[in-house]
């Protein structure tokens, strides 16, 4: 097998496995206040409406099924296992308000490398340069301006998971720096793993949203 079929087959047994703890859930409409997710019956159609990333998603049973709320757009396999996820995992703890660093997520020391490699890099190598262009395109998630480094921003992944953006400019000695900090209630609303996926899955809406705003200065039409 080769490493893309594995992480395929990974991922469909991630979400089969998500979708089984969804369903097997004592008390769905309790999950969901804890969540901040919306349970409703409609001719006995039981469905969860839940926020991510300033999309409203839907959720359907009794076959689980995951789908963008006002489009028939597909919703990606990593996307549908983070929400479920976050419905299944969370206990409803409110804010601390106290930020904390990924190293300090329980192992998260451990998986800092490959935190810093899938979201700290492209955080820095797309916005270091232009960190300014980083409030505009954060709008476009639901996104805040703050007031930590030279430009930051917190856009709430999920109505319970705010996540902050820091970017320090770089000038002729010092290259720009990068930080992404979380609530520290975040474990209990995600696994440390996950967190390294739904903060790789925020920052390349950033760049797709990035991207997008460029190409449409290079084809707007000159006089």
């Amino acid at each position: 097998m080769t490493d893309q079929t594995n992480d395929k087959y990974g991922y469909e047994l991630a979400y089969k496995l998500a979708c089984e703890k969804l369903a097997s859930s004592e008390d769905i409409e309790q999950q969901c206040l804890k969540s901040g997710a919306v349970y409703r019956v409609a001719d006995s159609q039981k469905a969860i409406t839940i926020e991510y990333l300033n999309q409203s998603y839907q959720i359907t049973f009794p076959d689980i099924e995951v789908s963008l709320t006002d489009s028939g757009e597909g919703v990606p396999l990593k996307d549908k296992i983070l929400i479920l996820h976050y419905l299944t995992l969370a206990k409803g703890t409110p804010a601390t308000n106290r930020w904390i660093a990924y190293k300090e997520l329980p192992e998260g020391a451990n998986y800092f490398p490959t935190f810093a490699k899938r979201a700290i890099k492209p955080l820095l190598d797309h916005f270091g340069k232009e960190p300014q262009q980083l409030i505009d395109v954060a709008k476009k998630l639901g996104g805040r301006k703050t007031d930590y480094g030279n430009v930051s921003v917190t856009i709430n992944a999920f109505s319970r998971i705010p996540i902050t953006l820091i970017l320090w400019q770089g000038d002729d000695e010092f290259a720009p720096e990068g930080s992404i900090i979380f609530d520290s209630n975040i474990s209990d609303y995600l696994s440390t793993e996950d967190v390294i996926v739904l903060c790789e899955i925020l920052i390349w809406r950033l760049v797709k949203s990035l991207r997008a705003v460029s190409y449409t200065h290079l084809t707007l039409p000159t006089n």
